[in-house]
């Protein structure tokens, strides 16, 4: 604070940052309030304090608006006040200047992030296209064996390899189709559906499953439309089934039902009697290749099926749902009437 004549803040590299000004408002040549104002310009992350004998509004608030004045103290001021605001004001600036420093450092972060996560997408693409070249010519020559006159010991070989190369082409499309779900290169086609066509040969491509594990599928319909991309719909759910009739009991019956939703939406869901999921496992089992060991087993599945059904519905603007009512397991998601 000074009362003599003002001259122009000039700020030179050895300028070290002020963290509090003080003025008062009464000076020759220019108020505390320009004075302020102008320190903007050099001292930007300071704090701004003005003392003044004037009680007016209107110097208020040019204070408030030119100045960006943390405090305005009028005169007389009581010593241990002003000391109190002085210690606030310096503890603002120091609060202002770590979250300034936080935020640029998350902004980094998720920069890196960003980074990281394009760059995993392209190396997922990138490995899944030229794993596709060798695993076909390895299917092409599978075909050629099996057409050839071989040993009983030499097609049960050639059942292995041609068992092995199927899992992996499953695994390898699988991913691609997750990365295609993530990056939104999947084309999402909106139309009126019917329902019960929808679930209509629903059991079909699992009936030697089905008939394995002695289990069926008990179809509900309770509404007649929704709108959706119904080849999209359909890979979800027969995803979802494929989970249902691998994990659930022996002998049980499969519940697929569409059922009023809120918000004029429509419910789609698929129950399984089998062992409840705990919340960690079902967190663990919606993450890409990730598997609950205590009740999938790593041949029954390559840990992307939900996370392909989840990345879809949520191009669809949808979520999947995964419940445990004792001794059930219910997974859902809604879709807008049509």
């Amino acid at each position: 604070r000074s009362r003599s004549n003002c001259r122009p803040i000039r700020r030179t590299s050895r300028t070290p940052a002020s963290s509090l000004i003080i003025s008062d408002q009464r000076m020759p040549k220019m108020t505390g309030v320009q004075f302020l104002s102008r320190s903007m310009k050099v001292q930007p992350q300071a704090i701004r304090i003005l003392l003044t004998g004037y009680t007016d509004v209107e110097s208020v608030i040019d204070a408030i608006n030119a100045g960006e004045i943390y405090k305005y103290i009028t005169k007389p001021w009581d010593p241990h006040d002003l000391a109190i605001t002085v210690d606030k004001a310096i503890e603002k600036f120091e609060l202002t200047g770590e979250l300034e420093l936080k935020n640029k450092q998350l902004e980094e972060a998720l920069k890196e992030l960003r980074s990281l996560d394009e760059a995993k997408n392209q190396f997922m693409i990138l490995i899944n296209h030229e794993l596709k070249t060798p695993l076909t010519v390895i299917m092409s020559y599978l075909q050629l064996l099996e057409d050839s006159k071989l040993s009983d010991e030499q097609d049960k070989f050639v059942a292995r390899i041609e068992a092995a190369a199927i899992r992996l082409q499953t695994l390898i499309n699988d991913a691609l189709e997750l990365v295609s779900a993530e990056t939104k290169l999947v084309k999402i086609t909106p139309k009126k559906i019917s329902l019960k066509g929808l679930f209509d040969g629903i059991e079909e491509p699992f009936s030697e499953a089905l008939a394995n594990n002695k289990q069926k599928i008990d179809v509900k319909v309770n509404v007649n439309q929704a709108k959706a991309d119904e080849k999209i719909i359909r890979s979800i759910l027969g995803r979802i089934l494929d989970n249902a009739i691998k994990f659930g009991e022996k002998g049980s019956t499969i519940t697929v039902s569409a059922n009023e939703g809120d918000d004029e939406q429509i419910e789609i869901s698929v129950r399984n009697q089998g062992k409840s999921l705990s919340k960690d496992s079902i967190s663990k089992i919606l993450k890409p290749f990730s598997l609950n060991e205590n009740v999938m087993h790593h041949t029954k599945g390559t840990g992307l099926g939900l996370s392909i059904c989840r990345a879809l519905l949520k191009a669809h603007d949808s979520e999947l749902h995964i419940e445990c009512p004792k001794g059930e397991v219910k997974v859902s998601f809604q879709l807008p009437k049509s």
